[in-house]
């Protein structure tokens, strides 16, 4: 039966008299049909090109993530080739990259990096011994705020604690004098601090899971032979180094490409990081894109060497520690003074990591006249009102909304395919190509992808192509797509592998089409990981900053650039407001579609399949 449904494509009806001699000369595509060369009745041999559905799919890929990003990258070496200088082959952009601010740039982000890293991955290791090893109050409420976290921007974070601190900010009319927090905030500390704070849920995750599955039996080993607590807490920490370094060098890749602590923080600091000085490369008249491009390379070549070290450091050695005969961990009971303690440690982390910018960024957005020269600063909601009836407040949010929702969609139609491809029983060459493309965009910053978009859909060639997408929203939601895309495929490539062809085939053996296959076989069983991915990616776009900043139509700012907008006029009432109201959308939507999932949904869609 399964031969059945595995026919060959029917052959393509050309002319009349036509023959085909031969097969498709596209790589990759053969199978579809795309390609055929035929013989005309009069003997000469012609092309004919199907537009097949694999061909579109890897068009657009083509479109969103290789040559944008590749010809932006190639500008650093070949100025000429791209229209950007008179030499064929050069280094210069190089040369120019390693002298000055731009090399303080680079040393900066390398040791903000190592920093936060090396914070990060500390305060998560006692995070998960004391979530899933011992009994610590607030562990719920601490698994909970480290995605909160995850989906809150840095720049949030940064704004939040701007505003509590600043001259004219909430402690100032308070009359709390924090002069000497300032001056420590406004530098190298507060910058790390907060790539620290955005770093933790990243080593949480990484090094929770690992420690799940570590058994109960190592530490019954080393009790066995006379170890003391703190032998044990040793042999956990050596157990887990895979998911250490894992941590180490997630955190650091994330840290050195972060945009919005380096618009924000970073910028009012006048501490350079590299990120922003790709963001001053492509906003320089005249624009330097070849040093851009070489400051990207810096960054990606950072990150490889992040990935090399991790990889150096597990060579060798051998973390198999799950078998048959693995024991889940034993839960250890914490006495009265530990409990208070444990308690204490995760009530002040969620306070720095959460607490302290969304109070920052509600009371300033209470406050009449922040910012401002008037005597009196009473709490209301006059911020809110004005951001609800200003055109330049409310219209980015509506604009954003927009484009959240189109890229939702695409990303997660376009990573179901990819998604789809990946979890094949063998990967093809194109698939396996594919595999490389979306793994080595994941650790492109977004900054980088802007960068590609402005550069790419900017040349003369483009133009001579009557693609004119330079300015357009259509230009920002291709930016957006490609920026999820590879995170969004990865987080649905594991359900797609889970599915088994068996269950299609199933479907196809009693007649049914692939359409109807997909929405009564496929749909129900991946219905919650799609949402997820649609949420996630939608959540992340609506308050994205590199791409908004650098791709927004003239006109139509997205509500990050907004935000900052209002910021830069000096009303800090309307834009913590707006920035309240975005978050709270969000997170709104987030409800509202869980919640239709939850109500409109068959039981079996909510109980078949990952449950992610």
């Amino acid at each position: 039966m399964t031969e059945q449904l595995r026919q060959p494509v029917p052959p393509f009806k050309a002319g009349p008299g036509a023959v085909p001699v031969a097969g498709t000369g596209v790589p990759g595509l053969a199978s579809a049909g795309s390609s055929r060369r035929w013989r005309s009745p009069e003997g000469r041999k012609t092309w004919s090109v199907r537009f097949s559905p694999v061909l579109a799919f890897w068009l657009a890929i083509v479109m969103v993530l290789i040559l944008p990003i590749g010809a932006f990258l190639l500008a650093a070496f070949s100025p000429r080739l791209l229209g950007q200088g008179d030499e064929w082959f050069t280094l210069s952009a190089f040369s120019a990259a390693f002298k000055g601010t731009l090399l303080q740039a680079l040393a900066d982000s390398t040791a903000l990096g190592l920093v936060a890293a090396a914070v990060a991955v500390g305060v998560s290791l006692a995070l998960a011994w004391l979530v899933v090893r011992t009994d610590a109050p607030g562990r719920k409420i601490w698994t909970g705020a480290v995605f909160a976290l995850l989906l809150t921007p840095s720049y949030l974070l940064s704004m939040g604690w701007q505003r509590l601190l600043e001259p004219s900010g909430v402690l100032a009319v308070a009359g709390i004098d924090c002069s000497w927090a300032r001056d420590i905030y406004y530098g190298p500390v507060g910058i790390a601090l907060i790539l620290s704070i955005k770093g933790i849920p990243f080593g949480f995750l990484a090094i929770s899971a690992a420690m799940r599955g570590l058994g109960s039996e190592f530490d019954d080993a080393v009790r066995v032979h006379g170890g003391t607590f703190i032998d044990s807490l040793r042999v956990t920490v050596s157990l887990l180094g895979p998911a250490v370094w894992a941590a180490l060098a997630i955190v650091f890749a994330e840290s050195v490409s972060d945009y919005g602590v380096a618009s924000t923080l970073s910028s009012t600091s006048h501490f350079p990081v590299a990120t922003y000085a790709i963001f001053d490369a492509v906003e320089a008249f005249p624009v330097r894109f070849p040093v851009a491009a070489a400051v990207s390379w810096m960054l990606l070549g950072l990150i490889a060497v992040a990935l090399l070290l991790q990889s150096m450091a597990l060579k060798g050695r051998s973390y198999r520690v799950l078998g048959g005969r693995s024991r889940s961990g034993r839960t250890l009971s914490l006495t009265r003074p530990w409990k208070a303690a444990a308690g204490g440690f995760l009530t002040v982390l969620i306070l720095i990591a959460l607490g302290v910018p969304a109070f920052g960024a509600v009371s300033a957005s209470m406050i009449d006249g922040l910012g401002s020269l008037q005597s009196d600063h009473p709490l209301s909601l006059t911020n809110y009102d004005h951001a609800l009836h200003s055109p330049n407040l409310l219209g980015p949010l509506v604009f954003s909304t927009q484009m959240a929702l189109i890229t939702a969609t695409a990303a997660a139609v376009l990573a179901l395919l990819c998604a789809r491809m990946l979890a094949a029983r063998s990967l093809t060459v194109s698939a396996k190509v594919l595999d490389f493309i979306l793994l080595a965009a994941i650790a492109l910053p977004g900054i980088v992808f802007a960068a590609g978009y402005i550069f790419t859909y900017n040349l003369p060639v483009t133009a001579a192509l009557n693609i004119h997408l330079y300015g357009t929203a259509s230009l920002l939601v291709l930016a957006y797509v490609a920026s999820a895309l590879p995170s969004t495929t990865r987080l649905l490539a594991g359900s797609m592998s889970q599915l088994q062809e068996s269950m299609r085939e199933a479907s196809r053996a009693h007649g049914s089409g692939p359409v109807w296959t997909w929405l009564s076989v496929v749909l129900p069983v991946l219905a919650r990981p799609i949402l997820s991915a649609w949420l996630l990616t939608f959540s992340g776009t609506i308050l994205e900053l590199p791409i908004s900043q650098l791709l927004y139509p003239p006109g139509s700012p997205p509500v990050a650039v907004g935000i900052n907008q209002a910021l830069g006029t000096y009303d800090f009432g309307g834009g913590t407001a707006v920035e309240v109201l975005a978050v709270a959308f969000s997170l709104a939507v987030i409800g509202l579609a869980s919640l239709i999932f939850r109500l409109a949904t068959p039981a079996g869609w909510r109980k078949t399949g990952p449950q992610s």
